[in-house]
């Protein structure tokens, strides 16, 4: 793809004309809150329909050296890489009843990792693992999720279907206190917080939902006992059955086919068309990644990185969806940032991504047999609005003569829900099942989200000073007022398609970070003045991105069209930088985090 095959002049002004209506078509008023948590109303939506059975321990009253929020990829490499630092006792307190985080709950027939198996799984290196798949099923990625908790020790201590309620610094001893939902009680010098950014399922706010009389289910509890079968599929128990799936992004994309194949009917409820791509999964060999050699996975993830980043990385080992799209940022930023003109690189990349986009639409025409149909699965939104996806089956699933789209873009989604099914556009379609693939709610757990009450020093509460303030950090990690207590994928650091290697390094900082502590007899804290810096580089170095997003059909990426919330919320110059950034930080400055014990630690 080049400038030169992109659309100029008045295809694309008519193009974003084009863009504007789509998008206006589907902004509603309520925004986010069209959607409900999953734990309203009986909160039989959020219950853990893979827990291993009834856990009847008694309330832990104990002290530990770190507590970690959290047991998904970051709460396990936290762990893993403070054990490397020495580390003896960590405990992990998960939600779920194993580890995994998001790979516990998401078991969804189809269910496979988007980015490729090789970068996406962390320390393969270290644990000797080659991913099966270029594309790993989520069981493949589950399974690795535990066996890095295990290679580290991380089971002892570890508290599963269990959620933190609350983190209160005691001052005068110079630990955390923390509560739990199971009645547990106990101390940790240091607090980890690895709660993840899309933990929560968000549901739509159907009206008359609790009416429907079929079963009824979210993709990340989903009811096996209701659609028989296994992730690999084989839903014998949806034979004959009318079923109906709300969403199609990421996940929509990938369970759809699945559906198709053993419903009797299935009907598919779109509000926004998801950019569609060529997955071309495979299964791989070690001596395809080059896995014979020490290193081979931080060379492939961290060279994947360079790509999708814009940075220039010489040959492209992953070769892929990501890496093809990301060539052009790797054309266009470099010379961004040596000149600094933003009109000729917002033009630049208009062209650029008007042409990615008019790829995407021409694969729907060719694929999807009914012109109709294809119409209106072909999206109207630049390339980076939403998460695009890849798929092989998804498109062609609607050749299928037990398949039917219905649009609801016009009636901003389904409009009520009745006892026998769903009502869109003033039509019910008739339904014995319905798959809510509606995603997670962004920042909806953790401290992030208000739901897990922080007091720092002197009592302080973080949710009230960053309500009054804004979010206040060095590096995203930590913050002055609550020492000890270092956050993990937050607000005010880096972000990527990989999110596990944003989470790897982080994970590094923060071992990094207690292995300094203890040996100073310091508790970790930046100074206001490091804060304010922070804050101040982060705000002027922010690219306006107001241009982009406001134009964007709504998604988690813009608060459902609402544009971005205000403030800096992560280093603008790309991951790359901000790792290399972190590793210079440690070298030079990090004892101005520290700040001496009043009293030895026990």
């Amino acid at each position: 793809m080049t400038n030169a095959d992109a659309p100029a002049g008045e295809a694309l002004l008519e193009l974003r004309r084009r863009y504007r209506r789509e998008r206006e078509r589907r902004v509603r008023p309520d925004g986010p809150r069209q959607y409900l948590p999953a734990d309203s109303g009986s909160g039989a939506f959020a219950a853990d329909p893979w827990a291993p059975g009834p856990d009847r321990r008694e309330p832990v009253r104990d002290t530990v050296d770190v507590a970690v929020v959290g047991g998904g990829f970051g709460g396990i490499l936290a762990g893993a890489r403070l054990r490397q630092r020495g580390v003896r006792r960590i405990r992990v307190v998960e939600k779920g009843g194993d580890f995994g985080g998001t790979w516990y709950w998401n078991r969804y027939p189809g269910i496979r990792c988007d980015i490729e198996s090789h970068v996406y799984l962390p320390m393969l290196d270290e644990t000797g693992y080659v991913p099966e798949w270029k594309y790993a099923p989520g069981d493949e990625i589950r399974r690795h999720a535990v066996r890095v908790a295990e290679a580290f020790g991380l089971r002892d201590e570890a508290l599963f279907s269990t959620s933190v309620t609350s983190l209160e610094w005691d001052d005068a001893a110079e630990e955390w206190i923390v509560a739990t939902d199971r009645g547990d009680v106990f101390r940790a010098a240091y607090v980890v917080t690895a709660t993840g950014t899309l933990s929560e399922p968000k549901l739509p706010g159907i009206p008359g939902i609790e009416d429907f009389g079929g079963s009824v289910f979210h993709t990340s509890r989903w009811d096996y006992a209701a659609t028989g079968g296994t992730p690999d599929g084989g839903l014998t128990g949806l034979a004959g059955k009318r079923v109906g799936v709300v969403g199609t992004g990421a996940t929509g994309v990938q369970v759809v086919p699945e559906l198709a194949e053993d419903a009797g009917h299935l009907y598919v409820f779109q509000r926004t068309p998801s950019s569609v791509d060529v997955r071309a999964n495979r299964r791989t060999a070690a001596e395809h990644v080059g896995a014979g050699r020490d290193g081979w996975a931080g060379e492939r993830r961290d060279n994947f990185l360079r790509i999708v980043s814009g940075e220039g990385a010489g040959e492209d080992l992953v070769a892929d969806g990501w890496t093809a799209s990301a060539a052009l940022l790797e054309k266009l930023l470099p010379s961004f940032r040596r000149s600094g003109d933003r009109e000729s690189f917002e033009a630049a990349y208009e062209a650029a991504d008007a042409a990615k986009m008019d790829e995407i639409r021409a694969r729907v025409d060719e694929t999807v047999a009914d012109p109709d149909t294809a119409e209106r699965l072909k999206p109207w939104y630049r390339y980076a609005c939403k998460r695009p996806t890849f798929s092989d089956v998804y498109l062609q699933t609607f050749n299928r003569d037990n398949v039917t789209l219905v649009d609801t873009a016009d009636t901003h989604g389904i409009e009520r829900m009745t006892r026998a099914g769903v009502v869109a556009g003033g039509t019910e379609y008739p339904l014995d099942c319905l798959v809510l693939a509606t995603g997670f709610s962004v920042g909806a757990s953790g401290i992030h989200s208000g739901r897990l009450p922080v007091r720092g020093r002197g009592g302080a509460g973080l949710q009230d000073l960053w309500r009054a303030q804004g979010p206040r950090t060095l590096h995203g990690c930590t913050g002055n007022g609550f020492p000890n207590l270092i956050h993990l994928g937050g607000a005010q650091s880096a972000s990527s398609v990989n999110f596990t290697h944003v989470l790897d390094e982080q994970a590094v900082h923060a071992a990094a970070l207690v292995a300094a502590a203890e040996a100073a007899g310091a508790v970790v804290e930046p100074s206001r003045e490091s804060e304010d810096a922070w804050i101040a580089l982060l705000a002027a170095d922010a690219p306006d991105h107001e241009w982009f997003h406001a134009e964007c059909t709504p998604g988690y990426y813009n608060a459902e069209g609402r544009g971005r919330p205000n403030g800096p919320m992560s280093y603008p110059h790309g991951a790359v930088a901000f790792h290399e950034l972190l590793r210079r930080w440690r070298e030079e400055s990090l004892g101005e985090a520290l700040t001496p014990r009043r009293s030895p630690r026990a």
